[in-house]
């Protein structure tokens, strides 16, 4: 038909669908039987077009199948877009498929068209560029489907070729600050291979060098990255000068940086005026930043305006900035803004209620290179806490977190409550530290504040499940099960069990350790940390048993040997208000009696049948500011706790302690142990789930003793060192001694008389055990992972300690030393669990040679 003609449409025939429904497609067109439509016209050409809008089809047809007078039938063919049914990748690893997967996000079903095509190879380029493969081609090629009518499968080939590799940085301007500093500003992108090794150092590394290094030596003072890159692969069979990949972004970041430092040495105006990122090669890039540094500045008057609660010049001692001082903005920003522990101008009002309070630092002169500040503050109204509430508990009770909170509602807002709060339901071990985020609603209007804390539970009740050598008990398995946040009301109510009775803050932990019919023990514990709910005084209760029947050639004795021992110990501890509110003090008593037969027979032991009663009262007073509990970044923890008997021997003459029979009828000691830890974030950042490098520094420092200056202390209770810090030899898993580790040295190595005097037979009279002894411990840490499912971090240490038997030897700087590194696993249903490698430097006396390497496996937290 050329000449169009009016025709009413009287039936509409859709063909080429497998997918999409027919009567969906009609009405896409617009037409519809009964319309009056020219043919041709603009109509048919409409329909087409709305058609190919949607995107649905590839081709698309409307044709007259027949006419009958004033009635036309049309007949629309279609050509469906195919769709995804799986998409698959060839050229790289399955172990980076499934983080790709996840950028790309096609989804099964999607219609495929070119765009899809297209887009699916950029996001693919774009992810390896992310990972410095720029260099990557990628393809996408379908492939029909022949199980599914009307799909296609995606292949997206990808050939990842080099990483490409930054090798020159190079500035330009820069006539005040060295290349090499703002290179080292730049933190994720470097150099590849740019070092320069001074002769003096490699002669020293190098003892003998091939007569081709030995002549760059000779010729320069210096030798480039590429020679000694070089040297090492020809002659050591190393390659161990790894490149820096290129990342756009990290670029962009790091461009930031190097003016935020500009800025911070005074150089207000610097900025930079290009840069350019151009090809070397295939596969490296050198990058040329021009920048612009303009004059340095210094501070001259600084003026407050608006302070009536506090005077200029307290501000001026806090601010801490002097005339003719570098100007710094970012100085003047951490002074007058959030600062967790408090040195800054906010915190000084903001812990005064003012929540309101805005300081705006405006430069009011510029005279030469010399900037006045004018500091305009609006101290605002104090601010009362209206709500305080909280999100996440789906476990914890609400009384059990809303009596831990410094935020109460009615009182006046401090920033100092804040932080502890977050201290306090961190320290709980209920709740992910990481997560802890207190959302601050503020009020203006009637000067009030709501505060929501979100928080994220986790799992902390622990699985023990582990195994020691007993010495003459030989292998000792322990298994323990501790419920940390148990709830003993809910313990009849089934309905409220989840999976067990929790909630409540309590704490049940049960125990056995044993090796057969030769050794048993037994204890459960049971904490009340809110005693009667109105105070934070905890009560805890615990009782323990253990039967000991070692063989009966155990010290040589020819008859059974047996020692029981059953103890009760009741504990109150109390949080304190002075001097602050992160000092608790702790009392208990101890009830316990030990019975034993042919045990530790001989000069200065035990007799060989009796009883030894033993009632001790402790006190201890700590304080504890430690931010996180599982991996510290900042503040520390001090404990100083003497353990005391009543004084029988003021009451008792000489032949009551000569006769061994009557000696040890009731125990007597007065034994001091103190330790100290301190945390210091050294780099990084302080922000939730934020990696920072942390150094802790630890002593430790004990004496034990009895009220008679000429009465030697039993065996009981006594110092052992050496090791790991677990329970290692026989006599400590009954005889209450204290296990102090010392990394670089066998298990009680350090325990007097000296180990290798005890296993060579050269056995004095002494009693086994130390009385006085001290640890000092520096360990670096840095994190790997700070998740809720684990935390594990790497670290590196050095330590020294020694164990004495009388007060007269006793000397702080005689000490065993090591070194070494390791790592730590902390997960909430086993605990924390180490690996330690060390070097011990120093020889124990009767020992053949210095202790040297040795590997730890630890598993709880080490006191000492």
């Amino acid at each position: 038909m050329t000449n169009p003609n009016e025709y009413y449409i009287a039936g509409i025939e859709i063909t080429g669908l497998n997918v999409l429904d027919k009567n969906a497609m009609s009405s896409l067109t617009g037409l519809k039987v009964g319309d009056k439509i020219k043919i041709p016209g603009d109509n048919i050409a409409t329909a087409i077009r709305k058609l190919w809008k949607h995107g649905l089809v590839g081709d698309v047809t409307i044709s007259v199948d027949r006419i009958e007078g004033q009635n036309a039938y049309l007949i629309i063919a279609l050509a469906e877009r195919p769709r995804l049914t799986d998409f698959y990748f060839t050229g790289i690893p399955k172990g980076k498929q499934s983080s790709l997967r996840e950028d790309l996000k096609l989804i099964k079903g999607k219609i495929v068209n070119d765009a899809v095509v297209r887009n699916t190879e950029l996001s693919v380029k774009k992810y390896f560029a992310k990972k410095g493969f720029l260099n990557a081609d990628v393809k996408v090629v379908q492939e029909l489907d022949t199980l599914n009518r009307g799909g296609v499968r995606l292949r997206i080939d990808v050939a990842m070729n080099a990483k490409v590799r930054i090798n020159e940085i190079s500035f330009e301007g820069n006539e005040n600050m060295p290349a090499s500093v703002l290179r080292r500003k730049m933190k994720s992108t470097h150099e590849h291979a740019r070092i320069t090794i001074h002769r003096a150092i490699l002669g020293a590394i190098l003892k003998t060098s091939p007569r081709d290094y030995k002549a760059a030596l000779d010729s320069s003072h210096k030798v480039t990255g590429r020679q000694t890159k070089e040297f090492i692969n020809k002659h050591l069979k190393l390659n161990i000068f790894n490149g820096s990949k290129f990342i756009k972004a990290d670029y962009d970041d790091d461009k930031e940086k190097i003016i935020a430092y500009y800025n911070s040495q005074g150089y207000r105006d610097a900025e930079i005026l290009s840069d350019s990122v151009y090809r070397r090669g295939k596969d490296k890039i050198d990058i040329k930043i021009k920048v612009y540094e303009g004059r340095k500045y210094y501070f001259r008057n600084i003026i407050w305006k608006g302070n009536y609660l506090h005077s200029s010049a307290t501000l001026d001692k806090i601010l801490d900035i002097k005339k003719g001082d570098v100007y710094n903005k970012e100085e003047i920003d951490k002074k007058t803004s959030f600062n967790p522990k408090g040195a800054d101008i906010s915190g000084l009002y903001m812990d005064d209620g003012y929540l309101f309070f805005r300081v705006t630092p405006v430069e009011v002169a510029i005279v030469g290179d010399s900037i006045d500040l004018e500091m305009r503050i609006f101290e605002g109204d104090q601010a009362t806490l209206d709500q305080v509430t909280f999100t996440g508990n789906e476990r914890t009770s609400d009384h059990v977190i809303r009596r831990e909170l410094s935020t109460v509602p009615g009182q006046k807002f401090r920033r100092s409550d804040i932080i502890r709060t977050q201290q306090m339901l961190s320290s709980m071990g209920y709740f992910n530290p990481q997560k802890i985020e207190p959302e601050v609603k503020p009020n203006p209007a009637n000067s009030t504040v709501d505060i929501e804390w979100k928080l994220e539970e986790q799992s902390n009740d622990q699985i023990q499940l582990s195994g020691g050598w007993g010495g003459f008990y030989g292998f000792v398995g322990t298994v323990g099960l501790t419920f940390n946040n148990f709830s003993m009301r809910n313990v009849p109510h089934f309905d409220r069990w989840r999976p067990l009775p929790v909630g409540d803050g309590q704490r049940l932990s049960l125990q056995v350790q044993a090796n057969g019919r030769a050794f048993q023990s037994y204890s459960i514990s049971f904490t009340e940390p809110w005693l009667g709910g109105r105070k934070p005084n905890s009560f805890t209760v615990s009782m323990a048993h253990s039967l000991s029947k070692p063989s009966a050639n155990f010290q040589g004795a020819s008859e059974d040997v047996s020692l029981n021992t059953s103890s009760i110990t009741f504990s109150l501890g109390r949080r304190l208000e002075w001097p602050d509110n992160y000092f608790t003090l702790t009392n208990s008593l101890t009830l316990q009696v030990y019975e034993y037969k042919n045990y530790l027979t001989g000069t200065n032991s035990l007799p060989p049948i009796g009883q030894t009663n033993s009632i001790i009262f402790n006190t201890t007073l700590s304080r504890n500011s430690i931010d996180n509990p599982m991996f510290p970044t900042s503040g520390s923890s001090l404990s100083v706790g003497v353990s005391l008997t009543p004084p029988y021997s003021m009451f008792k003459d000489d032949a009551y302690y000569d006769d061994i029979n009557t000696r040890y009828k009731w125990l007597e000691l007065v034994k001091w142990m103190i330790d100290t830890k301190f945390y210091l974030r050294l780099l990084g950042s302080n922000k939730p789930n934020g990696r920072s490098l942390v150094l802790e520094a630890r002593a430790h420092l004990g004496f034990l003793g009895t009220y008679k200056k000429d009465l030697i202390p039993g065996p009981f209770e006594r110092i052992y060192m050496g090791g790991a810090g677990l329970a290692g030899g026989f006599n400590s898993f009954v005889l209450g001694q204290e296990i102090v580790g010392l990394r670089g040295y066998i298990d009680n190595a350090v325990t007097p008389p000296l180990y290798y005097l005890r296993t060579t037979g050269n056995r004095t009279n002494e009693i086994e055990g130390g009385i006085v002894y001290d640890k000092f411990v520096m360990e670096l840490r840095y994190p790997i992972s700070l998740s809720q499912s684990a935390t594990i971090y790497a670290f590196v240490f050095g330590e020294a300690g020694n164990n004495w038997n009388n007060f007269y030897d006793f000397n702080p700087f005689k000490s065993y030393r090591s070194a070494g590194f390791g790592a730590r696993i902390f997960m909430p249903a086993f605990g924390l669990i180490g690996l330690n490698w060390a070097y011990g430097f120093d020889r124990l006396p009767g020992a053949p040679g210095i202790s040297g390497s040795q590997f730890h496996f630890t598993i709880g937290q080490q006191i000492r």
